[in-house]
């Protein structure tokens, strides 16, 4: 994964935390919990971390991340040695627990019964300390786990302060060097607290909270006209929050030199076309081009059915479009985009590392070398909470900030199987209907997404004392924060009911109703 977007000319001017990446799937949520608290960080993946980079960046302290690899094995990533002796607090998180013990004089061993993973409980030990401040609500403190490793002998100067049924050294420390390491995850929601365990870890460190989204905002309007000059700027724009949002800041940037391109791919929402161009040229004076190109779209997507092949044909499209638009612009050199990290680390693996591929996104990989174009991404390594945040920070209405998530690649990824023009006019309709059952309800706002999916299979039905067989389609809405995990929604039985009746009665082509409840993960938001 790529660094954070921030100069070390403005870094310069805050406490930094500098973590570690071992190529977990979750190692950003560290940062995001850090910038809730508003310390500065940068993540950095372990094969760059080198005794230079370290005096150069003079972290204030350190985080180990966790990762897929185990400790045991031949060649397993470490940090540098010099990461303990800079004198500075350092916490290991998982495998980071695991990295410190085994190179401090422990010693870790493969599970034999004692992996832990999902939901576990933390019970203190007699001794206390300052980690551990406000953490324990009662006599245990639920926690994420994930490892099939274990730590079987504690390094020379640690002590152990939590334990739980599958880690005797759920919590250590070596309060003499300041060096503390957990066997859970504290960055992610499902462990309640541990927001409590990583801001009493930067107060130990000294750190005093100065890192805010106006600070982010000014910097990011720094970079985008450094990097820009004097060039013109074609973005992507969907309308919704992400490329509202890179616009916005891009135009307050650079002004005239940036031309927004609006691509109609026709797998859009019902009447979202029209909605999106007239709220973004009634609310901001920046140039606008709706381009349509259904045709183009549609007719390469005919019939495709592999996911993976959809999103590299729009992907290719995308980009096919932005160039014949950018030739159009004199001095076009840069192509904008809303890019945001949940798409990143589902897309490609961190700089090299152990990281998987869990889906292709039609933004994320770079361009092709005859584009001619460079990306300008000022949002790709901010989660949706933060982007929403930053959006306010610039005076975007709540009309923009608050709209549910919508994919590039739209209704194409909510259409399993193959794409026809029939079931996307069929899901269209489902899913105005379904939003608007979710706003008669006053739900909206409560939902993080919320669509309909159409599946690729048709079913037996009555109506009307006729058979009928027609498509089945299943109801989405999770709940989430940023993205990167999320619960389905708990609608009530008679909600669901109602929404049912309404989209089999007013959708013609719909005769089976389902509700996905399935969290994130296993399952991912999306169906494909």
């Amino acid at each position: 994964m790529t660094d954070a977007p921030i100069a070390p000319a403005l870094a310069a001017d805050h406490d930094r935390l500098l973590i570690v990446d071992f190529g977990s799937q979750v190692t950003q949520l560290i940062a995001r919990r850090l910038r809730e608290l508003n310390v500065y960080c940068e993540i950095k993946p372990f094969q760059s971390v080198t005794d230079a980079l370290l005096d150069e960046f003079a972290p204030k302290a350190v985080i180990l991340s966790g990762g897929p690899a185990s400790v045991r094995d031949e060649n397993s990533p470490r940090p540098p040695q010099k990461v303990f002796e800079l004198g500075v607090p350092v916490l290991g998180i998982c495998y980071g627990q695991q990295v410190m013990m085994q190179m401090l004089g422990g010693h870790v061993e493969r599970g034999d019964g004692t992996s832990e993973f999902g939901r576990a409980f933390v019970t203190p030990t007699e001794a206390r300390i300052d980690l551990l401040d406000r953490w324990f609500a009662a006599d245990r403190e639920q926690v994420w786990m994930s490892h099939g490793d274990h730590v079987a002998r504690l390094a020379p100067g640690f002590a152990v302060y939590g334990t739980s049924p599958g880690a005797p050294f759920a919590v250590t420390a070596d309060l003499e060097r300041r060096f503390y390491a957990v066997q859970f995850h504290p960055e992610v929601h499902h462990t309640p607290a541990g927001r409590t365990l990583l801001e009493n870890f930067v107060r130990d460190a000294g750190f005093s909270g100065d890192w805010t989204m106006g600070a982010y905002r000014e910097e990011a309007i720094r970079l985008i006209r450094e990097q820009v000059g004097d060039a013109k700027v074609i973005c992507g724009l969907s309308g919704g929050v992400d490329s509202s949002v890179a616009a916005v800041l891009i135009h307050e940037a650079i002004g005239d030199q940036l031309t927004c391109v609006f691509v109609d791919h026709g797998l859009l929402r019902q009447g979202e076309a029209d909605e999106v161009v007239t709220m973004f040229r009634d609310n901001y004076n920046i140039p606008l081009i709706h381009a349509d190109e259904q045709e183009l779209f549609l007719g390469e997507l005919d019939g495709v059915s592999d996911p993976e092949t959809k999103r590299k044909i729009i992907g290719r499209l995308f980009i096919d479009v932005f160039q014949k638009y950018a030739n159009e612009i004199e001095g076009a050199a840069f192509l904008a985009q809303g890019t945001l990290y949940p798409d990143v680390i589902e897309s490609v693996s961190f700089s090299g590392g152990p990281s998987v591929t869990i889906k292709s996104h039609h933004n994320v990989g770079g361009l092709p070398e005859k584009m001619g174009l460079k990306l300008v991404e000022p949002l790709r390594e901010l989660f949706k909470d933060e982007v929403r945040a930053l959006g306010r920070e610039l005076g975007l209405p709540d009309s923009f900030i608050g709209r549910h998530p919508f994919p590039g690649p739209g209704l194409a990824i909510r259409c399993p199987g193959e794409i026809t023009r029939e079931k996307l006019e069929i899901l269209r309709r489902a899913d105005a209907v379904y939003i608007d059952q979710i706003r008669r309800h006053g739900l909206y706002d409560e939902i993080w997404q919320a669509f309909v999916a159409i599946l690729p299979v048709r079913t037996v039905g009555v109506m009307g004392d006729g058979r009928t067989y027609d498509f089945a389609c299943a109801l989405r809405a999770v709940t989430s924060v940023d993205g990167m995990t999320a619960d389905y929604y708990p609608f009530t039985h008679e909600f669901l009911g109602e929404t049912a009746t309404r989209i089999i009665n007013e959708v013609k082509g719909i005769n089976r109703v389902t509700y996905d409840i399935t969290s994130k993960p296993p399952g991912t938001i999306e169906w494909e």
